[in-house]
C-alpha cells in the first residue's frame, strides 16, 4: 500500500526497493525493538539510503546509510517507508 505525502509522491516499503535504488526514509515503525535499533543506527525520516544488495532469496538486505553499510532483515525493512529518489535515477 502506497502512502501519499504532501507533494503527491508515494512511499513504498524499503523491502520493495530494487538493488541500486536510492531513496529517502519517510516513516519508521512507531515502537518496538526494531524501530529503536533503526533509530540508533541513524535510519531516521529524511535520511538518504541506497539499497546495496540483497541475499539470493531477498533476506537479509544491505543498505548504505550515513556513509556505512547496514544489514537488515526483510521483516525489519517491511516497516520502513521510503520515497524513491527521482533525481538520483
Amino acid at each position: 500500500m502506497a502512502v501519499d505525502d504532501n507533494r503527491g509522491e508515494s512511499a513504498v516499503k524499503l523491502s520493495q526497493l530494487a538493488v541500486g535504488s536510492k531513496a529517502i526514509v519517510r516513516a519508521l515503525p512507531p515502537q518496538g525493538s526494531a524501530a529503536l535499533r533503526l533509530r540508533e543506527m541513524g535510519v531516521l525520516p529524511g535520511v538518504s539510503i541506497t539499497l546495496v544488495r540483497a541475499a539470493p532469496f531477498g533476506d537479509p538486505i544491505e543498505i548504505q546509510v550515513r556513509g556505512y553499510n547496514l544489514t537488515l532483515r526483510k521483516s525489519e525493512a517491511e516497516h520502513v517507508m521510503v520515497e524513491i529518489s527521482k533525481a538520483e535515477t
